[in-house]
């Protein structure tokens, strides 16, 4: 049985594209997108997950340019394992989004967790350099710890 959640997700303003306001300040917006999960094969055992996309794409909400990345995720799954072809479009959504390089991988972290409740998980961003600074961002979660 295939599980579907529906996620909002916070991004600053991009031109030409209409959004309804978060409820966080700094230009928020919200969009919808959806994650598919499957029942974890062997939910007894730990055994690790990892994902790459090595061409994720984002756009600067300060410039508009696009953000070039690769977005590793690592995780155990408790009962849920996260379905490819979602986390896929899942992740091509960003392409028109304007978001930090913070806010994106600690938001993919937040909605990865929510829809597959994994025992851990990691998500790191590895942005391309821009300007001559290149920049990882490293967000985590372990089930049943606070923070």
């Amino acid at each position: 049985m295939v599980k579907k959640f529906s996620f909002v997700s916070y991004s600053a303003r991009f031109y030409g594209v209409n959004r309804a306001p978060a409820k966080y300040p700094c230009e928020c917006y919200t969009f919808l997108m959806s994650l598919e999960t499957f029942p974890n094969p062997q939910p007894g055992r730990d055994y690790e997950i990892a994902i790459r996309c090595p061409e994720f794409t984002s756009v600067c909400p300060k410039t508009g340019l696009p953000d070039f990345g690769e977005i590793r995720i690592t995780y155990t799954p408790d009962r849920h394992c996260i379905e490819l072809k979602s986390l896929k479009y899942y992740l091509v959504d960003f392409r028109t989004k304007g978001i930090f390089y913070e806010a994106v991988t600690n938001q993919i972290l937040d909605d990865l967790v929510r829809a597959c409740a994994p025992r851990r998980m990691t998500v790191v961003g590895d942005f391309t350099a821009r300007g001559g600074i290149s920049t990882a961002v490293t967000a985590s979660y372990v089930k049943g710890s606070s923070g």
